[in-house]
């Protein structure tokens, strides 16, 4: 029986060479673009796509839809063979055949390409191609999968990301000075804008916000050029344990935050710092998906993809009944995503008279009643101290050290990354830290 398959490339003379041999495979659709072949793959037509290694938009992206697909991928080396090679690597495909092998060998190889499908074949491994010339695909040795939990300096290195609902719950607030406070401890950071919506991390702390950051840290990994020396390099260097990759510059340039480049550039993260706090947007909605009739960028793509590789989640919402509202909700939807990670909330602008009774207590029943869940900590409402450290461009311990609100943080980062809090003398803070599940 016949394999059906999918070719992809524009006008290779192996493509004719398949079609009507007696061989195990089956060509049933060629396309000519980046876009037909996500389509097809995506139709359940075919189990296997032949692609030409120079094929327009192949990147690791078009990569990863086929694979969710369950269509083995297998590219096709031109006359640059080595140069093919490294491109295939780069975004994933790890079988790869001459173009002038017998139609014989393309079978061979697409049968241990199909072979090897339960294994990951996206994300942000580097498998080793299989250059097959002629005769029988020898067996694929891929290189080590770089897994979240043995990246970078060990079991240690860890990703937080600092996600809450719409209506400016405090978000970057909290994750630039949790991200300050965790170097402080003694564990290197780094803080990454990865809000599409409009991050204003380098605002909030005085960068340059036209520097390369996320885009160009993005735009390296979908190429294979990116490694910690080069993502240490577009990052802003504010302490000797703190760095910033600043996030888009204009809201416009979602696009070019993929899932998967973005994905790649947390792996390395983990290579460059103990911890990565991640400032991330509000919406996980995936139903623009919908809208198109083939592969297209997905907006909120990037947010679920941080997600995905998170360690540990904290879902901030503001403490009034407006926010508290926006945020059971937002607690739905996020468990609609089904993420692996623990999930903390984490209630701000704790203040008496937002709502009847006792704040904490009744914030706290409020949770429990709705969300089936408590609140993890409480941050007090210092909007002095946070108007200070916005008008100097700094964070809460340069301009209000003894703020309740820095006090309340440094105990939240002290939990998030598993460091003893340090004391301060016999005074005990007002707020409460309050880890409870997930």
């Amino acid at each position: 029986m016949s394999l059906p398959v999918v070719t992809a490339a524009e006008g290779g003379a192996w493509e004719a060479k398949l079609l009507g041999q007696p061989a195990a495979l089956a060509v049933v659709r060629r396309c000519v673009d980046a876009v037909e072949l996500a389509a097809v793959a995506a139709s359940g037509q075919v189990v296997a796509a032949l692609i030409d290694a120079r094929l327009r938009r192949l990147d690791a992206e078009l990569v990863r839809h086929i694979a969710a697909a369950g269509v083995a991928m297998v590219g096709v080396l031109g006359t640059d063979a080595a140069g093919d090679t490294e491109r295939l690597r780069a975004v994933g495909i790890s079988f790869a055949v001459a173009a002038g092998a017998d139609p014989a060998v393309f079978a061979d190889v697409v049968q241990d390409a199909l072979a090897e499908l339960p294994a990951p074949a996206v994300g942000f491994a580097d498998p080793a191609v299989s250059l097959v010339p002629a005769g029988r695909a020898p067996s694929v040795d891929p290189a080590p999968t770089e897994r979240a939990s043995d990246a970078g300096n060990g079991p240690a290195a860890r990703t937080i990301a600092v996600w809450g609902p719409t209506g400016a719950p405090g978000r970057t607030t909290v994750a630039v000075n949790l991200a300050y406070e965790i170097a402080r401890l003694g564990a290197d950071c780094l803080l990454v804008d990865a809000d599409v919506y409009g991050g204003v991390v380098a605002n909030v702390l005085g960068l340059l916000d036209e520097s390369p950051g996320l885009v160009a840290a993005c735009r390296q990994a979908q190429g294979d050029r990116l490694d910690p020396a080069a993502l240490a390099a577009l990052c802003w260097q504010i302490d000797p344990a703190f760095r910033v990759l600043t996030g888009v510059g204009r809201a416009e340039r979602w696009p070019e935050v993929r899932p998967a480049a973005l994905q790649r550039v947390l792996a390395l993260s983990r290579r460059l710092a103990e911890c990565t706090v991640l400032d991330l947007g509000f919406c996980l909605e995936t139903d623009e998906e919908l809208s198109f009739d083939t592969i297209a960028p997905r907006r909120n793509g990037a947010t679920l993809a941080a997600l995905e590789v998170a360690d540990l989640v904290l879902a901030v919402g503001s403490a009034d009944p407006v926010g508290m509202q926006r945020l059971i909700r937002g607690l739905d939807e996020l468990a609609a995503v089904q993420l692996t990670a623990p999930v903390w909330v984490v209630l701000n602008r704790v203040r008496p008279g937002s709502v009847p009774g006792a704040p904490k207590a009744e914030l706290d029943a409020v949770l429990q009643r709705f969300a089936g869940r408590p609140a993890t900590a409480f941050l007090p409402y210092d909007l002095a101290a946070v108007d200070r450290a916005l008008m100097a461009g700094k964070v809460l311990a340069e301009v209000a050290g003894n703020s309740p609100l820095r006090t309340a943080l440094v105990e939240l980062a002290a939990a998030a990354c598993e460091r003893p809090a340090p004391v301060r003398g016999r005074r005990r803070s007002s707020s409460r830290l309050n880890v409870r599940g997930s």
